[in-house]
């Protein structure tokens, strides 16, 4: 599945070539680098466990991706969290210059919105996918997110409020993710209340383990700045380490009994999962 949406994905971002090239290239940089695609495999196999499996669904699968992607290059700039290691490479701003970043995220996203508009799936499933991606991403997703953990995370926060705002910074995309899934396969709505919840447990216990690693001596296995998150109220800070690995633990049994309401044990989205959060089980 991975090595389909990256094939998929080459396809779709445009190629360099013409008088644009060096913006084509950075779209292609920040996206094709390599990188686990969580987010596109959870929504494949969300989607193929409530038995929708239609070339559509790949797309959509990019279109998270490329949302994705453009969210690392924003949270990168040096106006945000001001990173030089991004999947184990030079930020795209270090590699490109600012500007070029900025415009390559923009264009990400014009294009997944775009591709989620040109679907070759139902009219009115169409309209939702778009309407669900766009929630995710907008003043009440992930921007609302990085706006509080840049204003707010440098002061001192109760630990409810930090969590509120990981919710913002992480579920809402695994969010979205899962309740498209549920969309183009028709889910009912017990369904997708089900999948939303599990989205919100999944989002926090991946937060979590970002502000574990953040604290690690080596960014070498992560491919990625530490050290990042100094000086500002994260729940590392206010529980410390062994508080966040028992929450952690909590988030992931939550998020499995929750997957467990939609999914048997044996198929593909709950073994991906358990995989993904295996040591800390």
């Amino acid at each position: 599945m991975r090595e389909a949406v990256n094939a998929r994905l080459k396809v779709l971002l445009p190629e360099p070539g013409d008088h644009h090239e060096l913006l084509t290239a950075a779209m292609r940089e920040s996206t094709l680098a390599p990188g686990k695609r969580i987010r596109p495999l959870l929504l494949l196999l969300a989607a193929q466990g409530l038995g929708e499996s239609r070339p559509a669904v790949v797309d959509m699968a990019c279109a998270v991706e490329m949302v994705h992607a453009a969210s690392l290059v924003l949270d990168d700039l040096p106006c945000m969290d001001n990173a030089k290691l991004r999947r184990g490479k030079p930020t795209l701003h270090l590699s490109f210059g600012e500007d070029v970043a900025i415009l390559a995220a923009i264009a990400l996203l014009s294009r997944a919105f775009g591709l989620l508009a040109s679907l070759d799936i139902e009219p009115d499933r169409r309209a939702a996918l778009v309407a669900e991606l766009s929630r995710a991403v907008g003043s009440q997703g992930l921007v609302r997110g990085q706006y509080e953990d840049l204003r707010e995370g440098r002061g001192a926060r109760s630990a409810d409020a930090i969590a509120r705002t990981n919710e913002l910074k992480t579920a809402v995309l695994f969010d979205a993710t899962l309740q498209m899934a549920a969309i183009a396969a028709g889910a009912d709505h017990g369904t997708r209340q089900a999948l939303g919840a599990f989205a919100l447990e999944l989002g926090q216990a991946f937060q979590l383990l970002d502000d574990l690693q953040d604290g690690a001596k080596s960014d070498a296995s992560i491919g990625k700045d530490v050290g990042k998150d100094a000086g500002k109220s994260t729940l590392v800070a206010v529980l410390g380490c062994q508080g966040v690995k028992a929450r952690l633990r909590q988030h992931v049994r939550n998020a499995d009994q929750l997957l467990g309401k939609v999914y048997a044990p044996e198929q593909g989205v709950r073994l991906f999962v358990s995989e993904l959060f295996a040591r800390f089980g």
